[in-house]
This record gives C-alpha cells, structure tokens and sequence, in this order.
C-alpha cells in the first residue's frame, strides 16, 4: 500500500486559486481510483473528485466547472486544481488511493481556509 501526503494548502481570498499535490512512495499507475477528499469542522468527509486508473474522473456537484483532478504517473503525484474558491470549499482536503473512493491508503491532510 503506497503512503500519500499532501501539500499546498493555505489561505486564499474568495475567488483565488489553490493546486494541491499528493506525492505517493510509489506507482499509482495501476491504481484503480485514486481521489480528493474533503472535511470542513465539524461535518462529514465528503468526495471531492476522483480518477480512475483508465482516466475518467467524477466531481462533486459543488465543485463541478471549479476543481480538476490529474496526475502525474512518471512522478507519482495526484494534483487537485482549485479555481474560483469561496468560503465553504473550507476544509481539511486528503488524497486516497484504493479500490474505490474511501478505501485503501490516506494522507494526512492539508488544511485550505477561504476567507477574505
């Protein structure tokens, strides 16, 4: 199971833009979803964006038109482009590699806060 951690969190004024990376320890080419999370204080974790290990990738409603999942599969980075943010995009955002969405491996998290 690879180890994931998170980077490129911070605070950002509504309407900015933030890219947050998931460097993996190892190949996540042949992984079958690897994902975004998110959870804002004191609410639910929630699916953000997903990718599939052929390429099809799924967002949530909320985000759809403003996030975009890639990765690099040379580097072994999952990236999370966050354009156009406003406050409840606030959360605790993680990366996840496994099966489906929720399962296998989790990063610690990195913490985005949009406020103005």
């Amino acid at each position: 199971q690879v180890q994931l951690v998170e980077s490129g969190g911070g605070q950002v004024q509504p309407g900015g833009s933030l890219r947050l990376s998931c460097a993996a320890s190892g190949s996540i080419l042949n992984i079958n979803t690897i994902s975004w999370h998110r959870q804002p204080l004191e609410k639910q974790r929630e699916l953000v964006a997903a990718m599939s290990s052929g390429g099809s990738t799924t967002y949530a409603d909320s985000v759809k038109g403003r996030f975009t999942i890639s990765r690099d599969v040379i580097k072994n980075i999952i990236y999370l482009q966050m354009n156009d943010l406003k406050p409840e995009d606030t959360a605790l955002y993680s990366c996840n590699a496994g099966p489906i969405p929720g399962f296998g491996a989790w990063g610690p998290g990195t913490q985005v806060t949009v406020s103005s």
